[in-house]
């Protein structure tokens, strides 16, 4: 069993590296084909919104299928999708590319997290939850410099094509060594429906769509444009940047996972943390003009404050029978994963629909709509009901 969580771990770490890597890709990709940062935003809109779409049919597939084949087949999906980018020549192979690669990245945490739920103490879900994502955000981290230095030894397209093949190995190991729990007898009965009957979800799942929503959609695309443009970074500079963003939230998924324990409370820890996150991006709105470095120290530190992400699922999965674990953590990343995708579309219709004087105002617009709609989900989980293990 432990075998095969390390490999849905594994997966996890190459999905956390494709939902980020367009942001270090900006520069080549602006160049060779000639797409806009609209186009790459719509792109990112893409990958997340087909990562949400399979959470409900991913929830019914753990609960009935199992995660061995549900995550290892639809990796393989995944894979395909690394080889049609690494082949792309415009914008809608990139966006297509994108959008399959989001398909095979969709059930891994989810498996995982369904397996922590069925087979380990509830009291420590909290903590295997962001142990996982800690992990997983290594990925992060590597498509940061690591992968500015590949593109540039290689090009983006072998590596592209590289990272496709590690996809398809890692969803053989998920088949081969992945071993579901054993089924419930009550397996069959309950629904979706029952899950949103739970009074007490509602305000938890607010909290889902902007817990991970900003940190997502800065460190996932905008810090490419933003350093390039406003700052005239480089490819290996924005490299950096996101390295030290992804170091960041790495350390923030550690630090949040045993929090519940030792406070006795989960809303509190997620309300404080992304408090302090909503600070993070107004301060990164305001001082947007200041020198880089400025910028950078929001933004590592919103990625640090801003992963309360596996905190904020362990609140909800503490309200969810057990027959209905599967469709209970699918429905909670529905929620976290969906406004990402919308959220990439639209900013990357504001940043084009304000006027570029002075060249920061577009990312200026950008931030205070990842500052607003964070604050404003942060009001709504004041009405959330604490509950731990």
């Amino acid at each position: 069993m432990h075998i095969g969580i390390a490999a849905l771990v594994l997966a996890y770490v190459l999905s956390q590296f494709y939902r980020a890597f367009l942001a270090v890709l900006t520069p080549v990709l602006t160049t060779e084909l000639h797409v806009t940062a609209a186009d790459l935003a719509a792109a990112s809109g893409w990958w997340f919104l087909a990562f949400a779409a399979m959470q409900i049919p991913i929830g019914w597939a753990l609960d009935r299928i199992g995660p061995r084949l549900t995550a290892g087949v639809l990796m393989a999906v995944g894979a395909g999708g690394a080889v049609l980018f690494s082949q792309a020549t415009g914008g809608f192979q990139i966006k297509l590319a994108m959008a399959l690669i989001g398909v095979g990245c969709a059930p891994v945490l989810m498996a995982s997290y369904f397996i922590f739920a069925r087979q380990f103490a509830p009291a420590v879900f909290g903590t295997l939850a962001g142990l996982s994502i800690g992990i997983g955000a290594l990925g992060n981290v590597a498509s940061s410099l690591p992968l500015s230095a590949a593109v540039e030894a290689f090009g983006w397209r072998e590596t592209v094509l590289g990272l496709a093949a590690i996809t398809g190995a890692v969803a053989l190991a998920i088949l081969a060594l992945v071993r579901n729990p054993p089924r419930l007898d009550t397996a069959r009965d309950g629904t979706l429906v029952d899950l949103l009957r739970i009074p007490a979800i509602w305000p938890i799942l607010a909290m889902m769509v902007v817990c991970y929503m900003p940190i997502a959609g800065l460190r996932g695309l905008w810090v490419g444009p933003y350093f390039a443009d406003v700052h005239g970074a480089n490819q290996i500079e924005i490299g950096k940047v996101g390295l030290w963003i992804g170091l960041a939230m790495v350390a923030g998924n550690f630090a949040y996972g045993p929090l519940d324990r030792w406070l006795g409370t989960r809303k509190w820890v997620i309300f404080g943390g992304n408090a302090l996150t909503v600070a993070c991006l107004a301060g990164l709105w305001w001082f947007a003009a200041a020198p880089p470095a400025v910028a950078t120290a929001f933004l590592v530190a919103a990625g640090f404050f801003g992963a309360s992400f596996p905190m904020v699922i362990a609140h909800g999965r503490a309200f969810f029978p057990p027959h209905l674990m599967g469709r209970g953590v699918t429905l909670l990343n529905l929620f976290g994963i969906a406004p990402i995708g919308v959220a990439q579309i639209a900013t990357g219709r504001i940043h084009a629909a304000t006027v570029a004087v002075p060249p920061v105002a577009p990312f200026q617009a950008v931030f205070l709509f990842f500052a607003v709609t964070t604050a404003l989900g942060l009001v709504i989980y004041l009405l959330s009901q604490d509950r731990t293990d």
